[in-house]
């Protein structure tokens, strides 16, 4: 997994023809300039911003809404939960490019093209399936017991679940946080159908942009394909014991 990061990374510190004539060996003459102009521009760092601003309002929003869901379906009983629950497991089968043609009129009629708003509410939207299926498994873990002992202290379902209950799956919130954020941070589809202003580009549409305009300069492609990298490649690494102690979390009783 690491080579073809140090490949990219070390391309990028050559010039284009060096690139050609050496594609595998170390550089002759380390070009740091292709690096140096792109995080110069600040077009890279707007992209940076509007990615960054598209994933944490995704990321409040559906754990928000999740959370919330999860909750009802993990500990309320009545009629037609099951049914309704699997309404929303069905969405894990439910491809977005079928959606693409409706939700672009959706969103124009709405007149949310153009806006981060007509990206994040649709990623939110197919990012519920995946974070209730995870969070009502948690919750449902969490014993009756508890709850009991919550409502005869005066503790009503909600204080419940805000006091006790969330604190309580930090270790699941985390993972479906995790998930949330690197699924938009990596979307290409849906801010290229919802952005037509290059104001609001992410960081997926301005690699596509940049490898059009630079086609024949290889190693700056190289370059900016480290540099878009290194964000999602850092957030990751710290957030990877998160991702997996959420995973496991509940998987065992003892």
């Amino acid at each position: 997994m690491a080579v073809p990061l140090l490949y990219a990374a070390l391309s990028g510190f050559k010039s284009t023809d060096e690139l050609s004539r050496n594609p595998v060996g170390l550089p002759e003459s380390w070009v740091t300039s292709n690096y140096t102009q792109i995080l110069g521009s600040g077009d890279f760092w707007r992209l940076i911003g509007n990615s960054t601003l598209i994933a944490i309002g995704t990321t409040v929003l559906v754990v928000a809404v999740s959370a919330l869901s999860a909750f009802s379906f993990a500990r309320f009983a009545f009629r037609g939960r099951e049914a309704l629950f699997t309404l929303f497991t069905m969405g894990l089968m439910f491809p977005f490019a079928v959606a693409a043609l409706p939700l672009f009129l959706l969103l124009r009629s709405l007149d949310l093209l153009d806006n981060p708003l007509g990206v994040i509410l649709p990623q939110a939207a197919f990012g519920l399936p995946m974070t209730i299926i995870i969070l009502r498994g948690f919750f449902r873990q969490i014993p009756g017991e508890l709850e009991e002992a919550a409502t005869l202290d005066g503790c009503s379902p909600f204080g419940f679940f805000w006091r006790v209950l969330l604190p309580m799956a930090r270790p699941a919130l985390g993972t479906v946080s995790v998930l949330a954020v690197v699924t938009s941070w990596n979307n290409f589809f849906l801010p290229l159908l919802v952005f037509t202003d290059a104001q609001w580009w992410t960081l997926p549409i301005g690699v596509q942009q940049f490898q059009g305009q630079y086609s024949a300069e290889y190693a700056k492609v190289f370059a900016y394909l480290v540099l878009a990298m290194v964000p999602a490649l850092a957030f990751y690494s710290v957030a990877e014991r998160q991702l997996v102690g959420g995973l496991t979390a509940g998987a065992t009783k003892g």
